[in-house]
Formats: structure tokens, sequence, C-alpha cells
């Protein structure tokens, strides 16, 4: 496949600086591009890079440096580039859209139109499951749940029952939605399970990543809003809420009963207890260890999690430490050497 410069520039939305009649056959970064390929700057630390890409062109924002590679001006270049990606992989989730012969499905579920059921999956009672949507290889979706339309759920996903999922979602494989929350009591020496009754929500437009776990609530719901984004490896405990437009970056761990305002970012390794809040707008840093509730568009980090600039305050005399105590322990030599002198 290939296009004039030009004529890519109007599909992802860009103007033309350069040589309009340039010819595309591909996508990649701006580090492995090669002749042919397009690349796209988004990340100011990549600039050094512009002038020695391989690329034939680069999308680019409107403020970057003179050069003498061909430009696609635009104002978002990762969304650009996504456009171009999708110019060139049109077919990428591309399956025939049948029920395998090996597949099980229930007499009662109920199929939309263009359905593609993937070899060994197992689709139990009363699952409702949308038009267009891809439920893919060795998935295992329980009674009564309900998948929206155009969702992809990649192989080996395991949907527990009564989980409903909304439209557009897309869950990568290891996944296990609705699996039982951690919930017991002590009797005695003994712990006794608590029943786990509840079910998971996901709203539309969610993507769920590679190994995730979602845990259903012990009674009501386990909710995740719309748009969210969740890495991989991320574990969501029972009855948590997650608002709309947030990104749960990978190996996050949230304890039950949390809520997660509307746009919060909870970056990579952050360790979230149960029953606080997490205010809309706000971003918990990587690492952060999070043990009461953080305000509305609030930047918290370290452990435990206070405010950013505090914390970078403590880490930066933390790193004085060492020297901190060699000169107490020298002062401490000078006292003690004084108080002998008056003694004597």
């Amino acid at each position: 496949m290939e296009i004039r410069l030009d004529e890519l520039a109007r599909i992802v939305g860009g103007e033309i600086s350069g040589d309009p009649s340039v010819v595309i056959t591909g996508v990649a970064g701006i580090r492995e591009a090669r002749p042919g390929d397009i690349t796209f700057l988004a990340d100011p630390r990549y600039g050094r890079y512009l002038e020695s890409t391989a690329a034939s062109a680069v999308i680019a924002p409107r403020d970057t440096a003179r050069t003498s590679k061909p430009l696609i001006i635009c104002e978002n270049p990762y969304l650009s580039f996504i456009k171009a990606v999708e110019y060139f992989f049109p077919d990428r989730n591309s399956y025939p859209r049948s029920v395998h012969h090996s597949a099980i499905v229930a007499d009662s579920a109920r199929i939309g139109k263009g359905v593609a059921i993937g070899a060994c999956t197992i689709i139990e009672e009363d699952v409702e499951i949308g038009d267009n949507s891809l439920v893919l290889a060795g998935t295992f979706v329980g009674r009564r749940t309900s998948i929206g339309s155009n969702c992809l759920i990649y192989p080996n996903v395991t949907i527990r029952e009564e989980t409903r999922i909304g439209n557009r979602v897309i869950i990568h494989s290891g996944a296990v939605i609705g699996s039982d929350g951690f919930g017991f009591v002590r009797d005695g020496e003994i712990y006794r399970k608590i029943p786990q009754v509840g079910n998971v929500v996901i709203e539309d437009d969610v993507e769920v990543g590679a190994n995730v776990t979602i845990d259903r609530a012990t009674t009501g719901t386990t909710y995740i809003g719309r748009g969210t984004k969740i890495d991989n490896l991320v574990q969501i405990g029972h009855n948590v809420v997650v608002r709309d437009n947030c990104i749960i970056v990978a190996q996050v761990g949230i304890g039950g009963s949390t809520e997660i305002g509307a746009g919060a970012t909870i970056a990579g390794q952050a360790g979230i207890i149960g029953h606080v809040k997490i205010g809309e707008g706000s971003v918990v840093a990587a690492q952060a260890g999070v043990v009461g509730d953080v305000a509305p568009g609030a930047m918290v980090s370290g452990y435990p999690a206070r405010n950013h600039k505090q914390a970078k305050k403590i880490y930066a005399s933390l790193q004085k430490l060492p020297d901190l105590l060699k000169r107490v322990a020298e002062l401490a030599e000078r006292v003690a050497r004084l108080e002998r002198g008056r003694r004597s």
C-alpha cells in the first residue's frame, strides 16, 4: 500500500510543509523508521532524531524547528499518527464472522449480527452479545452476561456470570472480569468466605489490559466508567467505583470500596487502600502508597502519599541524610571534648 504525502495529510488532518509528492508506504517510530515510512514527533525529547531519522516524512506539531524533512503539521501529532496507522492497517482485527465449530454456545444465548466466536470458546446460558463483537478463542463468558456491540474480547479472557459490558470495549488476553472479591470473616481459628454475590459493570469505550483482574462486588456493583483505560496487570478490588475517562497504569492495586473520580490518573505500581476517595482530575504518582483521601485536582506521591511538592522536598532531604549523620557525630564528639575540658 502506498499514498502521496498530500493525500495522507488530508486523511490525518494536517498541512504539508515540504514536498507533497513524497510517497509513503508504511508507519514506524522515529528511531526505527526506514525510507518510505512516516513517523511522528509528539515528545520534544525526540526532537534530536528529526534530522537523523530515515523516515520519508514526519507528523509534527506547529512549533517544530526548521528541517529538511517533509512534514505534516497538525495540532495533535499523536492522534494524527494513529489515523495514519489505521489507514495502513485497516484489517488488523479482521476475523471470520461466524461461530467456530468447536465453540460451545448455550441455546438460550442471544448472538447479534456479524459476531465472531472463536475456537473452544464457551458461551453460557442467557448471555447476550451485541452486533459485530469479536469473542476470540478460548474465552469463557458466564451466564446472564451481556456484551455490547463492536467489542473485541481477545483470546483466553474469563468473564464471569452476570457481568455487564458496554459497547466498543476491548479486553486483552488473560483478563479475569468478575472474580470473587477478597472477603473473609474470622470464625475462631479459621476464616470463612463471605459470599460475593454482586457483579461488574464496564461502560462504553473502556479498554482492559492483559492479565487485569476486576473483582465482582460483595453486593451491588464494581463499576468501570465510560472511556477509562486500564493497563496490564492491574488489580481492582470488590465494590471499587472508577468514574469516566480515568487512566490506570500497569501493576496498580486498588483496594475494595475505593472511589476513583473522573479523569484521575493512577500511575504505575501505585497502591491504594480500600474505602478512600481519589478526587476528580487528581494524579497518584508511580509507586505511591495512598492511605487516605486525595483531593480533586491534587498530585500525590511517596509512601505514605502526600502532596507531590512536599514529597520531593522530603526525598531531597533524605539524599543529605548520610552527610547529616556524619555531621551530627562530629558535633557530638566536639561537645564531648568540651565537657571533658570543663571537668578537668
